[in-house]
């Protein structure tokens, strides 16, 4: 894997123009493995979406991440009502590749069910998506990310409700990819766990708070302002200023 340097230069994010997250700038190094924290509001979830292409700056720029991310959302921004067996569910990891009107041959076919195995789900290839348990849907969303197999991969709450044993099954899935050079930004709220599993990380209340070593970042004193700030934000808040270029 080779993936880019991904740099934000006073990136700002808005949605209808109210702040969702402010000037920030900084750098994912290649091949490096961050944990984005912050309170609920933070703008964490919209930042994943800004790396990924699906959320424009309000101003500012990210570089460097074009054609390179595969993005895990929130399980419950997922429309699971859907009637789509899982080894289309993993297919679409394909896309990529494959586009709008290309066949997916029997090679595609087995790597698909090769990833159905390799997050413990082999045989469930006709199983309704809709049918499976939380982990096990989840599982089926890091399948997929195996055939996306991208250099960058943005996790949005990946543990979130799941049981201890799926949890460590797909945190060791992310120490593989990253052991194999991949870039890895994932949203999480359980400090323990960013403590102990991920070397960097990014704390967000809107504002950039600290981006580096964990334990440099998520110190009580950075935690305190956080929350504080939290609890300021306004139920309606002004509309972001635009600043001037340069």
């Amino acid at each position: 894997m080779n993936p880019a340097e991904i740099r934000l230069t006073d990136l700002t994010l808005t949605h209808a123009r109210r702040p969702a997250v402010h000037h920030v700038s900084g750098r994912f190094a290649p091949g490096s493995l961050t944990a984005v924290v912050g309170p609920n509001g933070a703008g964490k979830s919209t930042l994943l979406r800004a790396l990924a292409g699906l959320h424009r700056p309000e101003t500012g720029r990210i570089e460097g991440a074009a054609g390179q991310i595969a993005l895990l959302p929130q399980a419950a921004a997922v429309d699971r009502a859907f009637p789509i067996a899982c080894l289309d569910v993993v297919l679409f990891g394909l896309w990529g590749e494959t586009g709008a009107f290309r066949a997916i041959g029997r090679a595609g076919r087995e790597r698909a069910r090769a990833a159905l195995a390799a997050v413990g789900l082999a045989g469930f290839e006709a199983r309704p998506a809709g049918s499976l348990s939380a982990g096990q849907f989840q599982r089926l969303l890091f399948a997929r990310l195996l055939l996306q197999d991208a250099p960058v991969i943005l996790l949005d709450e990946p543990f979130n409700a799941l049981d201890a044993r799926t949890a460590a099954d797909l945190l060791a899935m992310v120490h593989r990819w990253h052991g194999e050079g991949r870039t890895v930004v994932a949203v999480l709220h359980d400090l323990d766990l960013v403590r102990r599993e991920f070397p960097l990380s990014l704390l967000l209340a809107r504002d950039c708070l600290g981006w580096g070593p964990t334990a440099e970042v998520l110190t009580a004193a950075n935690r305190l302002r956080a929350r504080m700030m939290a609890e300021a934000w306004a139920a309606e808040p002004e509309p972001c200023e635009r600043r001037d270029a340069a």
